[in-house]
């Protein structure tokens, strides 16, 4: 059996966390804080990983990055992972447009 890795999370800790969860509109900080505020209550990290849908190797290790850093540590580190193809803030009136258009085609005929 290995050793028990479960964090002492503060109130305020656990309420950031849970906040993070219901209202943060990027998937993997949720997922993240999910997870943390999991292995806070207990359970083992591979239920955890499970549940989140990642290994129990991931859950530790994000779990360390969180002891280290608190929620930044949970933030991707900037340059990793596939870049967006859509930039929400320069992208939506164009997007917005071009589906308007299709509708209004669609609506025609």
């Amino acid at each position: 059996m290995g050793r028990v890795n479960t964090p002492i999370l503060t109130e305020e800790e656990r309420e950031l966390l849970e906040k993070e969860v219901k209202y943060t509109d990027n998937h993997t900080i949720r997922l993240r804080c999910q997870a943390i505020l999991l292995k806070a209550a207990g359970r083992k990290s591979e239920d955890v990983g499970q549940i989140v849908g990642m290994c129990q190797v991931s859950v530790n290790a994000w779990l360390k990055r969180y002891k280290n850093g608190g929620l930044t540590g949970l933030k991707t580190k900037p340059g990793r992972g596939r870049k967006p193809k859509i930039n929400k803030a320069t992208d939506e009136v164009g997007i917005i447009e071009a589906v308007k258009s299709v509708l209004g085609n669609y609506i025609r005929h």
